[in-house]
């Protein structure tokens, strides 16, 4: 009796095994997405963490989950990945929020506010202050979610033709520079000018730009723009710590298996820490290379700095009301930021300044 029980169980046993293969198999389809970048394909790191993150994502699954990624132009513009999100004529973009603020101001916060937070906080804030759930709230409006896929670290002010001492130096500055950077400085007489990375360049060698920023000195530096502008700023106060995402088409994120969903979410932010990796590694660096070939290095003055952080938070208010989504992710933002700085002037800051102060002793 024992010996035919134990054959019967292990009979179902059997035959479980052969229903549970296909079952498993099932549960994890082979899809083929399209990625489209806001980023060029010569700026290798930040086009290159969405290859990054389509790599993470084809390995994790076994090769069955396969994005193929686009650089600008090759589907859409850079500045209408939303919008091909939104339809559907790609499944999700790289890029970052900030490029859509004028659909809805909000979404300006989820890459970060002048003035707003640096890459570690603007990631905490993110996962554990609400900025998660406030700005997917904004981006459901547009029938897309987002996951967070990058950041640049501060980036530097940008390369000037002249010297910039004043807040009366700003007035009638044409500066490539978009977003809330660009219409805080509008508040101080600048100019602000969207142009494409690929046209700075020649905007600044003809003179019509009399200054550009873009991220930092390694792609600065791709970008050749010390050839035409010596004078090289610093910090980008309106870019303290700028997050980038993936978003992803609402019904297309549905449609995944929860544990693609799982996949992706993790693959996301691996491809975060990768970008922000390698900016810190490479950014030092280029600075030097620039340094030794003219780069004459400079920062934005008290003054400088003072009136823009007060044309900041005029905008604010100005955009608060309105927008009732805008308010919310600002309140939750400022915050968020008047809890950690305290503990960061303590124990970051405080290390952060030793260690620069007393560097090369042994």
């Amino acid at each position: 009796m024992k010996r035919r029980s134990f054959l019967k169980g292990a009979g179902l046993a059997a035959a479980a095994g052969t229903v549970a293969a296909p079952a498993i198999a099932q549960s994890s389809p082979e899809i083929r997405w399209r990625l489209t970048s806001s980023f060029p394909k010569s700026l290798d790191t930040i086009f290159g963490t969405a290859q990054t993150f389509a790599k993470y994502m084809a390995e994790a699954t076994d090769n069955k989950f396969q994005i193929q990624v686009f650089a600008p132009g090759e589907i859409v513009g850079g500045l209408q990945a939303l919008d091909a999100v939104q339809n559907g004529t790609v499944e999700c973009a790289h890029t970052p929020t900030y490029y859509y603020l004028g659909k809805e101001p909000a979404l300006a916060i989820g890459t970060g506010l002048p003035f707003g937070l640096n890459a570690r906080q603007q990631h905490a804030w993110w996962h554990f202050a609400g900025g998660k759930e406030i700005i997917n709230e904004s981006l459901a409006k547009f029938n897309v979610t987002s996951l967070v896929c990058g950041n640049s670290g501060a980036q530097m002010g940008g390369f000037f033709r002249k010297e910039i001492n004043s807040v009366e130096d700003l007035k009638g500055l044409k500066f490539r520079i978009g977003g809330l950077g660009g219409m805080v400085l509008a508040k101080l007489g600048v100019v602000p000018q969207q142009v494409a990375p690929a046209d700075v360049y020649p905007a600044l060698e003809r003179g019509t730009l009399d200054a550009a920023e873009f991220v930092g000195p390694y792609d600065d530096e791709k970008l050749g723009f010390l050839k035409v502008a010596k004078y090289y700023y610093a910090p980008g106060w309106w870019e303290g710590g700028a997050m980038l995402h993936l978003i992803i088409n609402q019904q297309k994120w549905n449609e995944l298996p929860k544990h693609y969903q799982a996949i992706m979410a993790q693959a996301s932010e691996a491809a975060n820490n990768w970008m922000l990796a390698k900016y810190d590694a490479v950014n030092g660096q280029a600075l030097r290379r620039m340094i030794g070939s003219g780069a004459e290095l400079r920062t934005f003055s008290p003054a400088i700095m003072e009136a823009s952080l007060k044309a900041a938070n005029e905008l604010y208010a100005e955009l608060s009301e309105k927008s009732p989504d805008f308010k919310k992710g600002y309140e939750s933002m400022a915050a968020y930021r008047a809890d950690v700085l305290p503990w960061w002037q303590l124990n970051e800051y405080a290390f952060d300044t030793f260690m620069i102060r007393t560097r090369g002793k042994s």
